[in-house]
């Protein structure tokens, strides 16, 4: 496996070792500083970004190596130049290329064309580095994965869409509520039920906010106008997710062990409350910060060439020995 552009494409023995790895490298941060050393990490992002941007640098520091950040005013790319000749030359500099931008299919042409690892850091149906960082603080916090469920509440967007794969590949129980006309794609919602038939989890997509966060072990959601959505419709968006806000009422109606889950940044008043994402009850940041540790997991995987599909922890040690 050369490239992470999406969690279908792991298995779920990958899953559980990138989990692993990440808890390694949460604890001993600065034990793969050979990896990246006296190399380069290009880095394009065509949106803004804090978490992404900044999770992505501090773990290629981490392994040794510099992150090269990248706009998209700052290469050829805006001149004409093909994603695949970009993608060749890039591959003669770099160790890694992280991309985040729009449309999926100019990231599946890049990693055709290049020779080294490609990340997907978010497209606009995809967010599979946010998912792995959601996955890796439920753990943290329940001890095991299985047997939880979580509710995401509104726009059906790139992160319910990596969260949908990410919980069925893993085995945990997820329904996604959304108001009609702003369901998930469907071809994401098939792929995610075939894994999910696989792993055993269950899988619910519909239009009932209650329904979905009743006995939930999380409550997850994301901004109602996300970035590429037209600031035209943000009053309409609004309006018609208003519904599916996240408030203290919401939080009772899941479990009483239940957290709070946003891939930040947040609207307060909009998609959430204030007292619910600033409650003890809410992960926020611990989220954020896991981005770090699973960013420098992935850049790990792919540059050791380590994905596939070994099994959980004696991965993440026989890595730490190898390197």
């Amino acid at each position: 496996m050369k490239d992470f552009l999406r969690i279908a494409d792991l298995s779920a023995g990958d899953l559980v070792a990138l989990l692993d790895l990440s808890d390694s490298c949460r604890a001993h941060p600065h034990d793969f500083t050979d990896l990246l050393a006296n190399e380069t990490v290009v880095c394009y992002f065509a949106k803004p970004s804090t978490r992404t941007r900044l999770s992505f640098a501090s773990a290629i520091a981490h392994l040794g190596g510099t992150a090269e950040i990248v706009g998209a005013n700052e290469l050829q790319l805006g001149r004409g130049e093909t994603i695949e000749d970009t993608a060749r030359v890039i591959s003669r500099y770099a160790k890694a290329f992280v991309i985040r931008t729009f449309a999926d299919i100019d990231v599946s042409r890049f990693a055709a064309a290049a020779s080294i690892p490609v990340i997907n850091a978010l497209t606009d149906l995809h967010h599979p580095c946010q998912a792995l960082a959601d996955l890796l603080t439920l753990r943290q916090h329940f001890g095991d994965l299985r047997g939880l469920k979580v509710a995401y509440l509104g726009d059906g967007n790139n992160v319910a869409h990596s969260l949908m794969e990410a919980c069925a590949l893993a085995g945990v129980d997820i329904s996604v509520a959304t108001p009609v006309g702003y369901e998930p794609d469907p071809l994401i919602v098939g792929t995610a039920a075939a894994l999910a038939d696989v792993s055993g989890a269950k899988l619910a997509v519909h239009n009932d906010s209650i329904a979905a966060v009743t006995g939930a072990d999380a409550v997850y959601t994301d901004v109602w106008v996300s970035m590429g959505d037209p600031e035209s419709e943000r009053a309409v968006r609004q309006a018609a997710l208003a519904p599916f806000r996240v408030d203290a009422g919401v939080m009772a109606a899941a479990s009483p062990r239940a957290v709070f889950l946003h891939c930040l940044p947040a609207h307060r008043g909009d998609e959430v409350t204030g007292d619910v994402i600033d409650g003890a009850r809410s992960l926020v940041f611990e989220q954020a910060a896991n981005r770090m540790h699973t960013s420098q997991a992935m850049l790990i995987s792919l540059l050791t060439n380590r994905l596939h599909g070994a099994s959980a922890r004696p991965y993440a040690h026989s890595l730490m020995r190898a390197l």
